[in-house]
């Protein structure tokens, strides 16, 4: 009998995170037949959607086993607790610390599955080939050999140069001017300090947090990236190049092509209305898992849209509300009092409105010719693999967010 090799998956929540990981899984188990494939998932905090997609891949005929793993333990409370902010406050003011101190919560359950559901119920013949984790599961590294383990980072090539320079760059970083220019090696170009993404000027632990992470991707055995030279060629080059990091493998661009993880309850009727539409004639509007708006900003966008006389698609969902840390809901067709009075009435001829959209479906839909994108990196390799030009509109993770802002 042929030894087999298991390879463990673990994924962060969040589709731009989970998706791509689990295409190169389908990848790896499509060209390297000697693999077992595991794949741990973590319970997120609230979002439908991922919900829906994760729940589809566990009756998915891949072959592929899902563990979900249990939820943590609750952390003990924090000395003085008195100075600290609210945990709620503590969300808001810095997202990507609570997602990788909950992360990191989950840490004994990891080892637990990889022990107990892994390596004791396969075969003898099995050997654990190794862990292939986000970037986010850096704490990982002290669960398993650092041999065995690989970092996923679901980003471009350019921005996990950011990530590899962050800690020489914390080094020789005095004050933080707004109106300088960082060279980082993966960017043909400086970068105005005032384009770099939010979590650079976080501090309330989003900095410190993200260069923690950073300091450790260097003890991974290698790190894969969703991306692709010709797409990336300086920033690509520049990986391969350094003697600073471990070996970099660009393994994009890694999609969802059968648009299962965006399959909306509008798919059917969305398609249908496209179908009726003449040749890349309609703009897609569409911002992401956490990309929304309040009433005023969605009216601003509806007189644009309606002044511009073209046709268009859509997808609108609620934003959570004030001062809380929850992910935007579908309207669920109801949109009285967040779109302008009369605006659905007057645009039923020449536009659609919806929630959660099949997003690769749509954009490879032949009537459609632009898209209107939040510019997350899962977004941006859909619209190039079918052709179809953005306008960029950036609003979160590692994309720029002036909101976020805190100098």
């Amino acid at each position: 009998m042929k030894n087999k090799s298991e390879l463990v998956f673990m994924p962060a929540q969040g589709m731009g995170h989970i998706v791509s990981m689990v295409e190169f899984a389908k990848r790896q188990h499509d060209q390297h037949q000697r693999f077992s494939i595991t794949i741990l998932l973590v319970k997120p905090f609230h979002p439908p959607s991922y919900n829906l997609y994760v729940e589809s891949l566990a009756v998915s005929d891949t072959g592929f086993r899902y563990v979900h793993l249990p939820p943590p333990l609750p952390l003990p409370p924090p000395p003085q607790p008195q100075l600290q902010p609210p945990p709620e406050q503590l969300v808001l003011t810095s997202p990507e610390k609570n997602f990788s101190d909950f992360l990191e919560s989950y840490k004994h359950h990891v080892r637990d599955a990889i022990v107990n559901h892994v390596l004791s119920s396969s075969p003898a013949t099995t050997r654990l080939a190794g862990l292939v984790v986000d970037f986010f599961y850096t704490p990982t590294i002290d669960i398993a050999d650092a041999a065995l383990t690989f970092l996923f980072f679901p980003s471009g090539a350019a921005f996990l140069g950011l990530m590899l320079h962050l800690p020489i760059r914390h080094t020789e970083l005095t004050v933080s001017d707004p109106n300088s220019v960082t060279h980082f090696p993966s960017y043909a170009n400086p970068v105005p300090t005032s384009v770099l993404p939010a979590f650079l000027f976080n501090k309330h632990g989003g900095y410190t947090c993200l260069l923690n992470h950073a300091r450790r991707f260097r003890e991974k055995k290698g790190i894969i990236v969703n991306t692709f030279k010709e797409l990336e060629s300086c920033a690509v080059k520049s990986l391969v190049d350094s003697t600073e990091s471990p070996p970099v493998y660009a393994v994009g661009p890694l999609q969802d092509l059968a648009g299962d993880a965006r399959s909306g309850s509008d798919r059917e009727e969305i398609v249908k209305w496209l179908d009726e539409q003449p040749p890349s004639s309609v703009p897609f509007l569409c911002f992401g898992s956490l990309g929304s708006f309040g009433p005023p900003q969605v009216a601003e966008i509806a007189a644009a849209v309606e002044k511009s006389g073209h046709r268009f698609l859509w997808s609108i969902r609620r934003p959570p509300p004030q001062g809380v840390f929850e992910t935007p809901t579908d309207c669920g067709g109801d949109y009285d009092g967040f779109l302008p009075e009369g605006f659905l009435k007057r645009m039923e001829n020449r536009g659609m409105v919806c929630g959660w959209a099949p997003q690769t479906t749509v954009l490879g839909h032949a009537a459609v010719g632009g898209f209107v994108s939040h510019c997350g990196w899962n977004s941006i390799l859909e619209s190039l693999w079918v052709g179809v030009p953005i306008v960029t509109w950036a609003m979160y993770a590692e994309q720029l967010s002036r909101k976020e802002r805190t100098w």
